[in-house]
């Protein structure tokens, strides 16, 4: 049998980048899934390309009822609700997140909302379904090697780093309280993947010249989001029935290599 044959799985933030990667490999292993996307182009493809496998909406992530809504549907079409992939979030920097003494008000609200408020608000959700269907369930949450392992010389948005510490401490003080309801939340952490939101560092030859030291594995590169699929599939899974408060770093080897400027 299939890792996930039969789960029921939401994606927030699944039409592009690491989450839709990960929406193809939910299907491969067996999934039914709903995912959500705030582009109407990218989730036209990806309806395409999820065939009829996958539900695609479309929905803010910041919106109280985005979560809720996709979760809903997620019962009503195929017939249950195992798991949440939160992946939604992105870089603050346009809106003026940087290094302390620069850091807006705009650009410290902005990026906590984008990466943080959203993250509550599907996680709340999904506590809330399980808890009134009385099921157990799995939450898997999107931080970043950046949350406890900085890198002062190319990456300096503060509030993005703040976000992602925070969401690994929600994760493990939510992962301990629920345990007992059989309630599951784990968390990853990457390093530079190629993203829609990594465009900035992808183009910048300082940047990957760094990464070829930072992260060494398989000739230093910048990772792809295929690189997180393995992951997500065994937390998403009952293979990992008995593994919650977890933080998995899939980052090519940053958090222990120095990186040369």
């Amino acid at each position: 049998m299939s890792a996930l044959q039969n789960k029921k799985l939401v994606i927030i933030g699944g039409t592009t980048g690491l989450g839709f990667s990960a929406a193809k490999a939910f299907i491969r292993a067996g999934a039914h899934v709903v995912v959500v996307g705030r582009n109407e182009e990218s989730a036209t493809s990806a309806a395409v390309l999820l065939k009829e496998h996958g539900i695609v909406l479309t929905g803010d992530a910041i919106s109280e009822s985005t979560a809720l809504h996709a979760i809903d549907t997620c019962i009503s079409s195929w017939g249950g609700f195992d798991g949440l992939y939160h992946v939604a979030g992105g870089s603050g920097r346009k809106f003026g997140d940087g290094p302390l003494h620069e850091l807006t008000l705009e650009g410290w609200k902005k990026t906590l909302d984008l990466n943080l408020t959203s993250l509550m608000l599907s996680n709340q959700a999904a506590i809330q379904t399980f808890l009134k269907r009385k099921t157990a369930g799995t939450i898997l949450n999107m931080a970043s090697v950046l949350g406890y392992s900085p890198s002062p010389g190319h990456f300096v948005t503060h509030a993005y780093a703040a976000a992602k510490a925070a969401i690994i401490g929600l994760s493990k003080s939510t992962a301990a309280y629920y345990a007992t309801q059989n309630i599951r939340i784990n968390v990853l952490a990457p390093a530079l993947v190629e993203t829609p939101m990594a465009q900035r560092a992808v183009h910048d030859e300082a940047i990957l010249a760094f990464i070829k030291t930072k992260q060494p594995l398989d000739g230093g590169r910048i990772g792809r989001p295929d690189d997180l699929d393995g992951a997500a599939v065994y937390f998403m899974s009952d293979q990992s029935r008995f593994t919650t408060g977890q933080v998995l770093a899939v980052d090519g080897g940053w958090e222990i290599s120095e990186g040369q400027y």
